[in-house]
Formats: structure tokens, sequence, C-alpha cells
């Protein structure tokens, strides 16, 4: 058993306690959390700083870990696709020693859980030896191409078998984006999932202008993109609105459903999805949305909302790390107004809740497994430039 103390903690379920102490077993179960008194407390770790929860990390592609630095920033995200589907084939060996660094760096990171895409199978043999849980997020599309649907859907769901066999944690078939999954695969997808409300799905939402501009009125670089490709956008219908509905309207209001990246979400695609579903949450990325777009979504159309944020840190193909840390110091330097216990919630239970992993992570709860982690900071400035996490637990 450990007992250990901060200046504060921050169990994030309740309210933070000054000079706080919690109590673990050698399992990292929380028998414990409350005030430290050094009368009735002996064999105490003390700590300078604020001890949280392991982070939640609800988006990620594990698989790309290999083309860190190998695609340009600030392209905007039709020139990035284009260079991920360049630059992705490599040396199998040297997919295989990125995929393990990067997972044992998000662990170091205090990272206790993440919801990782999976296009092929590389990141299943590490994932399944991890000490990091993950939801798999089996992803498919088709480019709204509706006579190819079944042929790509055999192909990645060929995919989802193997996350069947090999996964020691949660998987699922999700669709891609909107702008590349046609009705027919939405409809397999579903077919899939048939109607399991125990399981969350994730989809790109809204990262870049031209795919509200596809929807509205079939415009825009997509258009020409698919073009490149030899393929029509014949087969989607362009209704005048946002991408996000075409989402809702092929998707199962009764299961979870992670949004991810909304760079470009308004008051009114956030309420839309609020409306439609019980069980939606956001996923942000902000330093990959800065470095493919050169831009961040607005987080009080988010607070207005009253959304349940999420933290990503999306691939190392459009990040710089893949740690949630870092993710909270981007969102303290741009936009501020978004406070410390707001941020640390978005990062922790509010993750574990959208992956379905809180029951044992996300809040210093008694019960719970949820990591413990020490942030070398104060309470005046929770997050700066200097501050790191050091993992206790």
């Amino acid at each position: 058993m450990r007992k250990i103390t901060a200046d504060w903690v921050f169990p994030v379920s309740s309210e933070p306690i000054k000079n706080g102490l919690v109590t673990v077993n050698d399992q990292g179960e929380i028998l414990s959390v409350g005030q430290f008194n050094p009368q009735d407390h002996t064999d105490v770790e003390k700590y300078d700083g604020l001890l949280i929860p392991g982070f939640i990390n609800t988006h990620c592609h594990l698989e790309l870990s290999h083309m860190k630095g190998k695609v340009a920033t600030g392209t905007g995200l039709i020139p990035f696709i284009s260079n991920v589907v360049k630059f992705r084939d490599q040396d199998p060996n040297e997919v295989q020693k990125a995929i393990q660094r990067a997972d044992e760096y998000m662990f170091q990171q205090g990272i206790m859980a993440v919801g990782d895409i999976s296009n092929v199978t590389d990141t299943f043999e590490v994932k399944r030896n991890s000490p990091i849980r993950y939801y798999t997020f089996v992803e498919m599309f088709d480019f709204l191409q509706e006579d190819q649907a079944s042929t790509h859907f055999e192909q990645y769901h060929n995919v989802y078998k193997s996350a069947v066999s090999n996964s020691k944690d949660k998987y699922v078939v999700v669709p891609h984006a909107p702008y590349s999954v046609s009705k027919k695969l939405f409809q397999l997808i579903n077919t899939v999932n048939k109607e399991n409300e125990q399981i969350t799905v994730s989809i790109h939402n809204q990262e870049t202008p031209p795919e509200n501009e596809l929807f509205v009125d079939k415009s825009g670089a997509f258009v020409d993109f698919y073009k490149g490709f030899g393929l029509s956008v014949d087969d989607l219908n362009a209704n005048g609105v946002s991408s996000i509905q075409y989402a809702l309207e092929n998707m199962d209001p009764k299961q979870k459903t992670l949004f991810v990246h909304n760079t470009l979400s308004q008051k009114e695609d956030i309420q839309s999805a609020i409306e439609w579903g019980s069980k939606v949450y956001w996923a942000t990325c902000p330093n990959a949305n800065l470095y493919i777009e050169n831009r961040l979504p607005n987080y009080q159309n988010f607070i207005d909302c009253n959304a349940k944020m999420t933290i990503g840190t999306d691939s190392l193909t459009s990040n710089w790390q893949l740690s949630v840390l870092e993710e909270m110091k981007t969102i303290t330097k741009y936009q501020s107004y978004v406070d410390f216990e707001t941020l640390l919630q978005w990062a922790t239970l509010n993750g574990a809740e959208a992956l379905g992993f809180d029951q044992e992570l996300g809040s210093l709860d008694i019960g719970k497994k949820p990591g413990l982690l020490l942030l070398n900071s104060t309470l005046a400035t929770p997050i700066e430039t200097k501050t790191s996490v050091k993992r206790l637990v």
C-alpha cells in the first residue's frame, strides 16, 4: 500500500482537496481519497504539485507512428490526406518499431486508455501487450462510391475480424468521415453494430471548409480531389446543410458517438447532434488541427452547448508528440478562458466515459484503478509551457 500526498489533489469527480492524500494498493486501486494530516499518517510520499488521475486519449492513429515528420504542416486537410497515402507504406519492421515507441511514450506521458483508429492490423500485437487500455475503431471508407461499398466493407471487415481475435479490450467498426462514406457503407457498418447501445462509434467531423461545401451544394476542393482519382460524387445528394447532418442521418442515435476534430463546428451543428442523441461526445485534437489546417475549434461554442468534450492527440503524422498534456497546453495558450478544471475533466473522466472505461478509469474514486499523475505546477498556474507530468502509479 502507498500513501501519496501533494499540494492539491484533483479527484475530478469531486472538488479539489488542498493537501490531499490518496491511498492505493499494490495493484493501483484507489483505497481512499481525503485530507492529509501529518499526525494521522506515517510513511507518506510527499510531492510538490497537483495529483490527478491518468489521461484518456480519445483519438489516435497509432498505426501511422512511423510517419512522424514526413508530411508538411499547414497544407490543409486534402493535401494532407494525399501525402498520407503517398508515404504510408514503409518497411514493416520500422512500422512496428515506431508503433512500439509511440505506445511506450503515451504510457510514460500518463495516458491510461486510447481510442485508436485502425485501417490495418499493424498495431494489434503491440496493443494486446500494452499496459494501456485500447478501444480499437476499425475504420471504413469507400469515397462515396455506392457501387464499391461492399468491396471496401469486406476489406475492412477482415481487419475487424482480426481485432476480434487479437484485442484484449474493445473494438468496433466505424465510418471514417461524412465525405468518405456512402449511405450503403453506413448501412453495412450499422448491420455489424446491430443497434448495440453498449458500444462507442467515432467519426471524423468538420475538419476543413471543403467538407461542408461538398454537402451544401456539391462544390469545393473535395469534388476535384475525387475527380483526381477518377471518382465522381454523383451518388451524393447535396441538400444545403452541413456535413454533420449527413452523419446524423446515417448513424444510430442510441449508441455513444464520438465526433472527432470538429474544427469548424458551429453552435447549430453541436446542438443538432445533442438533440439527435443523448450519448454524444466530442474529441478535440488541437495540435493536429494546427498542424494540418492552422486553425482551432471555437471551444466557447461547445461550452455554451454544455457539450461533453474529450481530448485526443491524432497521429504522429499530424502531431509533434502523443501527449494529452501538450494538447491541454495548446488549448490554454490559444483559448485560455477554458479553465484548468474544465480541461482536466475533458482529459480524464469525459474521455473515460466516452470510451466506456469510466468504471475503472478517469477519476480518483475508491475502487477504480485510474493511474495517478503528478503535474509539477501550482494551483495559480496549473498549465504552462514548463509543466510536465510524472507517472506515480
